[in-house]
């Protein structure tokens, strides 16, 4: 059953007339596909829901969580700052902002612990973070299953972010339908406004860094 059809049938979600077609990608031609589109992009906006809490993704940095290297994981969020705020700036120049809303579950897996201290370190380098609660979407989980990360490009593309059950990266499906790219980009800003959602750098500050350092994973 495909979670992001039923997303648009919903009620509690975006609504859509149509389910639209769409088109696999494999893992590097989704990279290629939303870099080429997210460099057209001028004067808009960009939206990503985040709704997993474990992705088996690979990058040093995870690479560092997964062999529990903690300190070395905290020295590379600090060593791409400057990388992280080149890339805001060209963004700022075309006009275009590119937000992420995070779901977040508590107790916090240790995958979550460290995606949200490197989420705090890219939102202090110009790339907007918010964090909700599980519970807010939980009515709509309940009728269509757990959420997809969804991202749209502007107005122009719609990408549902396929993974496996264990977080491993499949590639995505990408919509071009305008319905459908509206539909989602309106559920997605909906939530990162949503009274509950929170900056994540105070969410942070609360809620992450008094903790102890997570286990491998």
């Amino acid at each position: 059953m495909n979670t992001f059809l039923n997303l648009l049938d919903n009620n509690e979600g975006p609504r859509h007339a149509r389910r639209p077609h769409g088109t696999p990608l494999t893992v590097a031609d989704y990279s290629a596909h939303f870099q080429q589109t997210k460099s057209r992009i001028n004067g808009d906006s960009s939206w990503k829901l985040e709704r997993a809490q474990h992705f088996e993704e690979t990058s040093p940095g995870r690479e560092a969580l997964r062999s529990g290297d903690w300190q070395g994981a905290l020295r590379l969020m600090e060593e791409g700052r400057a990388g992280i705020t080149a890339q805001a700036a060209q963004d700022t120049q075309r006009g275009h902002v590119f937000h992420r809303l995070r779901v977040v579950e508590e107790p916090l897996t240790p995958y979550m612990q460290w995606e949200l201290t490197t989420l705090a370190v890219r939102a202090e380098c110009g790339r907007p973070v918010r964090v909700l609660d599980h519970a807010h979407i939980a009515p709509t989980e309940q009728t269509v299953g757990p959420l997809p990360e969804l991202v749209v490009l502007g107005t122009e593309v719609l990408y549902e972010v396929r993974y496996t059950g264990r977080g491993v990266h499949q590639g995505a499906i990408a919509y071009t339908d305008p319905d459908a790219i509206h539909a989602v980009r309106d559920y997605i800003r909906g939530l990162y406004e949503h009274p509950a959602a929170r900056d994540i750098g105070p969410y942070v500050s609360r809620s992450v860094q008094h903790l102890p350092p997570p286990p491998a994973a």
